[in-house]
């Protein structure tokens, strides 16, 4: 027995053989750069004679330790030509690797970025998704408009808010529980028009992580996910303009060098011209009797960032946004309606490297997000009003103290004003002067750690703590948020992977409607109104198919929550300062099962992704009322039992590529009147008077709406001696497949004008729609 055991545990890779003695050790670490100068997150770095290796972080730095030697670093990216140096370690080492694009970079374009089939089923996290903008760029978008929310939208586990919306559902939980980053800065509100298109110009980004579970600890203060958006950094070597022209939009990006390689900049602009067309109309029909003069739109964005090097052990990085939509109707009578909302962002971050294995970034940031309505009728105006402002500063430290232990650190302080509501009214001869303005402020701050640590070549843990508190006025809260994970390999084919995480919200965003709208308020945790909580406990399987081609993961959930958010029937939302009044709280929980197939490498590449899943909340009677659904269980609006999405990508020569995607989903859930009584149908009552119609509701979203399902088609290409310049169609909605985008009742009147019945017709938004985009890169 005292020798079983032993063998047992070195067979289950639970226990590391003992070692003679090893020859010195050193320090083997750099960045990965393109050739153009772009670091390159998730290059993979190997020594394939030790069957070692690692892959780049997120600003494209590597370390490896080694034994002293000669040595071949193996170093690969995809769309990037594979670099083989070799290396005499005899002191710690430090290299500056630059990768050349692939001549036929799309010939192994991956579906998710850099990351590897390998390297996903290696390590510790599950439920993450990593999308490389130029997967994005070959799929068939809706006018054209590459969006990166609506291709995670195609993942498993996510939702979308409805037909043709970048909003983000993911396992359960609601738009407003999701942290979405743009280089570590907060964005509040991610969409345009109303949430037809996200505000991230894809030109700009460079890589997308989606965290559907297993937290890492330096995340927090949203429960369902976080979308972390990486910007480019621009071209070192050359000053090049980037664009397109497309249906709706068009977009400009130039880039270059500074100070000779020292750092690099980019700067990125969009704007749609919707207004420019409608603006011409109105003017055309200016006058006519019988004409309807069109409101205009338009939106914008505004992305830059710039980089430089100020020695070997610092750096400084330097990012802004700015993004509005403007919505405005001008009337002959003099009636003018003008609503404008958006984000602007900015953040400094100072990288500095201690030693090869410790570094530290600092960043200080700020988020702001507004909308205005005004409206003006002669020399009355009237205008509404509500903002979010952030100020953010926090430090985060790296160190590998060995080839074992990945150790993360850090702290966070976020200064919040919350511009709650902001009427006023005045007329021009002063006889009406209103004005209202509730503001609070609130104080959010959080520690955190955590260690990676791979126990053995089959086994890895990682277990990080967060501690959190948030302070708004005289109230305070705060709590633990403990987050681990395990990976456990049966060979270098099969893995199985267990993660837990609790997390805490502590704003809210205030709504009275199932779509995330400009107009929603956000809300911080005061008085009555508790910060929202939930856990969650996920697992899966991992296989690496047909010599490691495919990949196939099979993931179960079961999330739940607490102090979830709902208003009372008839809430007063706007310009309320007793709003934690109108606030109700109950319980979530959703589970479900995600099946996921990837391809990467190929000509051939693509995704097939199917989620069985439920969702649930309960609101029991409080504060006077009757609870939500008289205190019975109520699916979400959103909960959709399955979903089913297949991705195909297919290069069929250096010049054409071929793209289909195909979604199929059950219909979201709507709440629907099971009839109608008037006052003829009282006993007793008049008669000869006009019914009012009453309707009589069922349960809450006891009505599902039908199946939705879409076939997007696309076709890229290039053109030009250097193939820098290409032609994108894309067919949104191929088959003509009218989808509900919500269904309401028409009245049935007879020749009387009384009201006989109704009749259910649905709304559907998008029928086949052609774009076309041109694209160049000089």
């Amino acid at each position: 027995m005292r020798h079983i055991l032993p063998g047992l545990l070195l067979g289950l890779g639970l226990l590391r053989p003992a070692r003679a003695q090893e020859a010195p050790r050193f320090t083997l670490s750099g960045t990965v750069r393109g050739g153009r100068g772009e670091v390159l997150p998730g290059a993979s770095v190997a020594v394939p004679a030790l069957s070692t290796g690692t892959a780049a972080d997120s600003v494209g730095r590597f370390v490896l330790s080694l034994p002293a030697g000669r040595h071949q670093v193996v170093v690969a990216f995809v769309g990037y030509q594979q670099f083989t140096r070799e290396v005499n370690l005899t002191r710690n080492q430090r290299l500056n690797l630059a990768l050349e694009e692939s001549g036929n970079e799309l010939g192994e374009v991956i579906v998710e970025g850099a990351v590897t089939l390998e390297q996903k089923l290696k390590t510790t996290q599950m439920g993450v998704e990593h999308l490389s903008i130029r997967e994005a760029k070959l799929l068939p978008a809706l006018f054209g408009e590459v969006d990166i929310l609506k291709t995670l939208q195609l993942k498993p586990g996510v939702q979308s808010g409805g037909e043709g919306t970048s909003g983000l559902f993911v396992r359960g939980g609601s738009s407003d529980q999701n942290l979405v980053l743009l280089d570590n800065t907060l964005v509040y509100n991610p969409n345009h028009l109303f949430g037809l298109f996200s505000v991230f110009n894809s030109d700009a980004v460079q890589s997308v992580d989606l965290y559907k579970s297993g937290f890492p600890a330096q995340f927090g203060g949203r429960l369902s996910s976080v979308v972390d958006v990486k910007l480019r950094e621009g071209d070192r070597q050359n000053y090049v303009a980037t664009g397109g022209v497309g249906l709706i939009s068009s977009r400009l990006t130039y880039e270059g060098p500074i100070n000779k390689g020292k750092g690099s900049f980019i700067v990125s602009g969009r704007r749609t011209y919707f207004d420019v067309f409608t603006r011409a109309l109105n003017k055309a029909n200016e006058g006519k009797p019988d004409y309807d003069p069109i409101p205009d739109y338009f939106f914008y964005d505004l992305n830059a960032k710039a980089n430089y090097t100020l020695g070997e052990q610092d750096q400084l990085f330097l990012t802004g946004y700015l993004g509005r939509d403007v919505f405005g109707f001008n009337s002959p009578n003099g009636f003018n309606f003008t609503f404008d909302w958006g984000n602007t962002l900015g953040s400094l971050r100072w990288n500095h490297v201690f030693s090869p294995r410790l570094f530290a970034n600092t960043t200080v940031s700020v988020s702001d997000y507004k909308y205005n309505l005004t409206n003006r009728f002669d020399q009355f105006t009237f205008g509404l009003g509500s903002s979010i402002r952030d100020y953010t500063g926090r430090t985060d430290f790296e160190y590998a103290p060995n080839d074992r232990h990945v150790l993360k650190a850090g702290a966070v302080l976020t200064q919040h004003v919350f511009g709650v509501g902001r009427a006023e009214a005045n007329s021009g001869d002063g006889r009406v002067n209103f004005g209202a303005n509730v503001k609070y402020y609130g104080l959010d701050g959080a520690l955190y750690a955590s260690d990676n640590y791979k126990a053995t070549d089959k086994l890895q843990l990682e277990g990080g703590l967060r501690l959190s508190g948030f302070r708004s006025g005289n109230n305070q809260y705060g709590g633990l948020e403990p987050r681990a994970a395990a990976r456990y390999s049966f060979n270098d084919r099969t893995s199985f992977k267990l993660n837990y995480a609790l997390m805490y919200q502590y704003v809210h965003l205030v709504s009275n409607s199932g779509a995330s709208l400009p107009t929603d308020i956000w809300y911080p945790s005061r008085l009555s109104v508790k910060p929202q909580r939930s856990q969650q406990l996920s697992s899966g399987a991992s296989f690496l198919l047909g010599q490691g081609k495919y990949l196939l993961t099979n993931e179960v959930y079961y999330k739940w929550g607490r102090n979830q958010v709902d208003f009372r029937d008839g809430a007063q939302l706007f310009v309320n300062p007793e709003l934690d009044t109108e606030f109700i709280f109950g319980r979530s929980w959703s589970y479900g099962n995600e099946v996921y197939l990837e391809k990467k490498t190929g000509k051939t590449t693509g995704w097939v992704g199917y989620t069985l899943a439920w969702s649930w909340r309960n609101f029991q009677p409080q504060r006077g009322t009757t609870g939500v659904n008289n205190g019975a269980d109520f699916h979400p609006n959103y909960d959709r039992r399955h979903n089913l999405t297949v991705v195909l990508l297919h290069q069929l020569n250096k010049r054409i590529n071929l793209t289909a995607s195909f979604i199929y989903t059950s219909g979201g859930r709507a709440t629907l009147p099971l009839g109608r009584f008037g006052i003829q149908d009282i006993p007793g009552s008049r008669t000869g008077i006009d019914p009012r119609p009453v309707p009589v509701y069922p349960d809450r979203n006891s009505y599902q709406l039908i199946p939705y399902h879409r076939l997007d088609l696309g076709v890229v290409y290039k053109i030009g001696s250097r193939l820098n310049q290409d032609l994108t169609l894309s067919i949104y909605n191929a088959y003509n497949r009218r989808n509900a985008y919500f269904v309401f009742f028409e009245t049935i009147e007879d020749a009387n004008e009384r009201i006989t019945g109704f009749q259910a017709q649905q709304v559907s938004l998008f029928p086949v729609i052609p774009s076309l985009t041109y694209n160049f890169r000089f």
